[in-house]
């Protein structure tokens, strides 16, 4: 995710983020930058409050089902609306999409407060997360090509971290006031708390999104066209597809150890449920502590090490979680593996942003958090069924051994050329010389025409 490009003039903001010459780069509009943060902070604990109060309100409803078919609800059409969102912000700019997403969530978050507080069944619920999960889903593509438009090379590294910092925050904080929420409360209060911090979101993006233009559009593409383009950025451009592979291995060996294995180690062995909460903690403090290191000095550590290094200190880390014989231990190792996550996740983010062609960053951004979102199932379901053959230990061990494919991966993204944006900037440049050439002859043709000899009668002789 490392050579510094030039804004786009499509969807850039108006003259604060106007391109300057590559000598001097444009400063980093920091303002904006912490609205953006602050806002997403706002609105992720909210989220997270509502998640907690939701999946224990359907608990309580109608027991493990119930909790199943609130997640597809909410995971399923997130995921598809993933693929359509990286297009639509392509196309309408990040501005117009994210402003109606977010106005339509807090509608539908205060609607929902309102049905909850007179009604004590599941359907609102189910209702209310597949709605949501498409406002999301559209939301999400969006949201990430915010930053790549006001920080370049080193400090969109530092960004990157400083956002995920405040993503490691959010649930650490979000959980328990949700589940404070219920205990003192009911399902609607912590409804009106995520429309609260989303109309928090929805002033924030005001200010960050302040003088954003309409991208110009494309004669003859479609919507469905160009839904495809993160697909096909993947299957031209060898650098984005190995971050692609890269983000995919990890996210695949992490997502069943940290979900389902880890409270099964933790039950086989007799450390109880407390064990659980620790591990999980120590890994979040980890994480966070490296992510504020990270908006501080990311842009004087090596990309080779925040990339390449973390990512096989995580590998092994991974491993080694598999093996620890007592709580201790195992909390001191998943602490060491969030340290390096804080780390290895804005780098991954930041190389891809930075090789993704900036026409196509909403289509690009929705293939990575594709790799994310959904591959959290699938590691679930896949890896669930091999620890019923070879167990729980042994299963999370291959995860490990699966891990390091990042590493590698990350090594061969490094040694690509960054082709996305010279082809980005080819195709621009030659789009400009048809145009002008198209006027110069238009001109030509008009300068013709007006110098063009008139035609007078000759007199007849006498």
């Amino acid at each position: 995710m490392d050579t510094s490009q030039q804004p786009s003039l499509a969807p850039s903001p108006a003259p604060a983020t106007a391109p300057e010459p590559a000598s001097a780069p444009a400063p980093v509009p920091w303002g904006r930058v912490g609205s953006l943060v602050g806002g997403q902070a706002a609105v992720q604990f909210g989220s997270f409050a509502l998640l907690i109060a939701m999946n224990w309100t359907a608990v309580e409803l109608g027991g493990t089902g119930a909790v199943t078919l609130l997640m597809l609800a909410a995971t399923v059409p997130r995921a598809l609306m993933l693929i359509f969102g990286g297009a639509v912000a392509d196309t309408l700019g990040p501005r117009f999409v994210l402003l109606r997403t977010t106005s339509a969530r807090v509608v539908l978050l205060a609607t929902g407060a309102v049905v909850t507080s007179t009604t004590q069944q599941l359907w609102p619920l189910v209702v209310i997360a597949l709605i949501e999960g498409v406002l999301l889903g559209l939301a999400g593509p969006a949201s990430g090509v915010l930053l790549p438009m006001f920080a370049r090379g080193d400090q969109l590294a530092r960004a990157n971290s400083l956002y995920a910092m405040v993503l490691r925050v959010a649930p650490i904080l979000g959980a328990p006031a949700g589940a404070f929420l219920i205990t003192v409360g009911e399902l609607w209060l912590a409804m009106v708390i995520g429309a609260v911090t989303g109309a928090i979101w929805f002033g924030c993006l005001l200010h960050v999104t302040h003088g954003f233009v309409r991208p110009r559009r494309e004669p003859g593409v479609s919507l469905v066209k160009r839904s495809g383009d993160g697909f096909r950025l993947l299957a031209r451009h060898p650098r984005l597809r190995w971050m692609f592979i890269a983000a995919l291995s990890l996210d695949m060996a992490f997502s069943w150890p940290a979900e389902v294995a880890l409270p099964l180690l933790v039950s086989q062995r007799g450390w109880g449920v407390g064990a659980v909460g620790v591990v999980l903690a120590a890994f979040s403090v980890g994480a966070l502590g490296s992510s504020a290191v990270g908006a501080a000095f990311a842009h004087r550590i090596p990309m080779f090490v925040r990339l390449v290094v973390t990512g096989a200190g995580l590998a092994a880390g991974i491993l080694v979680m598999a093996l620890m014989p007592s709580v201790v231990s195992l909390t001191a190792v998943a602490a060491g593996v969030g340290l390096l996550s804080g780390l290895n996740g804005p780098a991954i983010v930041t190389l891809y942003q930075q090789s993704a062609p900036e026409a196509r960053m909403g289509a690009a951004m929705s293939t990575l958090s594709l790799a994310g979102i959904g591959t959290a199932p699938l590691s679930i379901a896949v890896f669930s069924s091999l620890s019923l053959a070879f167990g729980v230990q042994t299963t999370w061990l291959l995860c490990g051994a699966i891990a390091f494919v990042s590493p590698l991966a990350a090594v061969m993204a490094l040694r690509q050329p960054v082709k996305a944006e010279e082809e980005e900037t080819e195709e621009t440049e030659r789009t400009e010389r048809t145009e002008e050439t198209k006027e110069t002859e238009e001109a030509k043709e008009a300068a013709s025409e007006e110098s063009e000899p008139v035609e007078r009668p000759v007199p007849a002789a006498v």
